[in-house]
C-alpha cells in the first residue's frame, strides 16, 4: 500500500510515519521534507499529487491554528486557521480524489477542542468542529468507494512542555496512541468516523 503522509515531519506526523512504515510504501511530505508541500497553497497541493502519483491513502497531520485571547481575536486569526488547518486539509481531499485508488482513504486531523473548548481556543475549536463536520458529510458523497475519517486527539503527552498550559485537567494522549488511530483509519473499513482520543 502506498500512503502519502502530509505533515510527516512533525511530532505526530513522525509517529504516524513510523507506525505505517512496516508493510507500506510511505511518502512523507511537509514544508521541510524532500517532497515539499504547503497545504495553505493550492498550487503546492496540486504539484504534490503530480509528483507522488497514484496512492492508496492520504494522511494529514498538518495545519495550525492561532490561540489568541478572545478579547484580541480578529477575523484575521480565523482566516489564518481556516487557510491552514481547515481549507488546507479540505483541499488535500478535493485535489487528491483523482489520485487515490478506488477504495482508498483520507485521514485528517482535528482535535479535542472541537468538543471541549479552552481559554484562547475559540479559533481552534471552530476549525476542529468544522473539519469534523466536513468529514462526516464528505463520507456520504465520496466516489469510487473512497473513505474519509478524522483523528481527534487530546493534547499529546510528548507536547505537554509546549501546550500543557492550554489544557489544564485534560488527559494527555501518548503520541503512539494517536499514530495507531491513523493506522486504524488507513487499514480499516470505516468511513465518516471521528476517532476521539483522550
Amino acid at each position: 500500500m502506498k500512503v502519502l503522509v502530509v505533515g510527516g515531519t512533525g511530532r505526530i506526523g513522525t509517529a504516524v510515519v513510523d507506525a505505517l512504515t512496516p508493510g507500506n510504501e510511505v511518502v512523507v511530505a511537509s514544508r521541510s521534507s524532500t517532497v515539499g508541500v504547503d497545504i495553505g497553497d493550492a498550487q503546492s497541493i496540486t504539484a504534490l499529487f503530480e509528483r507522488t502519483g497514484t496512492v492508496d491513502a492520504v494522511v494529514s497531520t498538518a495545519g495550525a491554528t492561532p490561540f489568541p485571547v478572545f478579547a484580541d481575536t480578529t477575523t484575521d486569526h480565523f482566516r489564518e486557521g481556516f487557510d491552514s488547518k481547515l481549507l488546507g486539509q479540505i483541499d488535500l481531499v478535493l485535489r487528491g480524489i483523482p489520485h487515490v485508488r478506488d477504495g482508498g482513504s483520507f485521514t485528517l486531523i482535528s482535535g479535542v477542542l472541537g468538543r471541549e473548548p479552552v481559554a484562547s481556543g475559540v479559533v481552534a475549536s471552530t476549525i476542529n468542529g468544522a473539519l469534523e463536520s466536513f468529514v462526516t458529510a464528505a463520507a456520504t458523497e465520496l466516489p469510487r468507494g473512497l473513505r474519509i475519517n478524522a483523528v481527534s486527539p487530546s493534547v499529546v503527552t510528548e507536547s505537554l512542555d509546549v501546550y500543557g498550559d492550554y489544557f489544564p485537567g485534560f488527559t494527555p494522549v501518548p503520541v503512539a496512541d494517536v499514530a495507531r488511530a491513523f493506522v486504524k483509519s488507513v487499514h480499516g473499513i470505516q468511513t465518516g468516523q471521528v476517532y476521539e482520543l483522550g
